[in-house]
């Protein structure tokens, strides 16, 4: 009898193995497919975006009017050429002076915080893209350059940064954080492009940006942030929208009117409209 008893116990190992891997692998299939993407480096969020103006002083009074502060400004012979916007501590308008040779007014740049530069940059250089070498910038990150789809004027420049410790902007962490800003975050940003379908394919199979569904022409960004980056067609009169989310429309409705500043109210959104033609939509999400 204890003969029979090892044989049998001997000759349903098998089969008792096989279970315990269905059940394993029916259990663990789940938390597999959960594992996160990590084709591309996460980002942080949208770091700033870059905007050339005609009248760099005007257009910061104009941003100063929505209640947003400047936080600094870039000089030469004590003359400013760049204005730093704050939106909050990681978010930022950079208003670009003109130039006899930079006369085009209007979108300049994207930039993308990265959560390990070195890390995106390697996963660009693997994937075959050919970004400029990471270098310090004058406030004191970390920032390479990707050049990006055609726009109307030419190719898009794809910023991407690292704030440093001691730079311009991690020391100013907590100021210039107007009490009346019309809005804390900037959320979207919509890009016209010569070729609209070709941009949304080198955003989605180049840098890996996430289709919304429903919205075939709206991506996420790599990482957690629900960022998202439209791609608008580049026609006459159309200009780069900035989508900002306020946390109370109808106070920032009322310090616009305080102000003198004319806004569109389109149901549960307020669209307003910068000296250079560049749309603000502001909205609660």
């Amino acid at each position: 009898m204890i003969r029979q008893h090892r044989s049998g116990s001997r000759s349903a190992r098998p089969a008792t193995c096989l279970v315990i891997l269905a059940l394993a692998s029916i259990f663990l299939a789940p938390l597999l497919h959960a594992q996160p993407d990590t084709k591309t480096p996460p980002f942080n969020g949208i770091a700033h975006v870059a905007l050339r103006v005609h009248d760099l002083a005007a257009s910061v009074a104009f941003y100063e009017k929505l209640g947003f502060e400047q936080a600094f400004d870039l000089r030469k012979d004590n003359i400013p050429y760049e204005s730093f916007i704050k939106i909050n501590d990681t978010q930022f308008i950079e208003l670009h002076a003109a130039t006899p040779a930079d006369t085009t007014v209007g979108f300049l740049s994207l930039c993308f915080e990265g959560a390990d530069l070195q890390a995106i940059y390697n996963d660009y250089l693997g994937h075959g893209l050919t970004p400029t070498d990471i270098r310090k910038t004058a406030a004191g990150n970390l920032r390479f350059i990707l050049g990006g789809p055609t726009q109307t004027f030419g190719p898009q420049l794809i910023e991407y940064t690292q704030y440093l410790p001691g730079s311009l902007h991690t020391e100013d962490e907590g100021k210039h954080l107007g009490p009346d800003r019309i809005a804390e975050k900037l959320v979207a940003v919509s890009l016209p492009m010569a070729d609209p379908t070709s941009a949304r394919d080198f955003y989605i199979n180049q840098l890996n940006f996430k289709p919304i569904a429903n919205d075939p022409m709206s991506m996420h960004m790599p990482g957690e942030s629900g960022q998202e980056v439209e791609i608008l067609p580049a026609t006459a009169g159309t200009h780069t929208r900035i989508t900002l989310e306020s946390s109370n429309l109808g106070k920032a409705a009322r310090h616009l009117h305080k102000e003198g500043i004319f806004a569109v109210k389109n149901g549960a959104t307020l669209t307003i409209i910068d000296p250079d033609g560049n749309v603000l939509l502001l909205e609660t999400r």
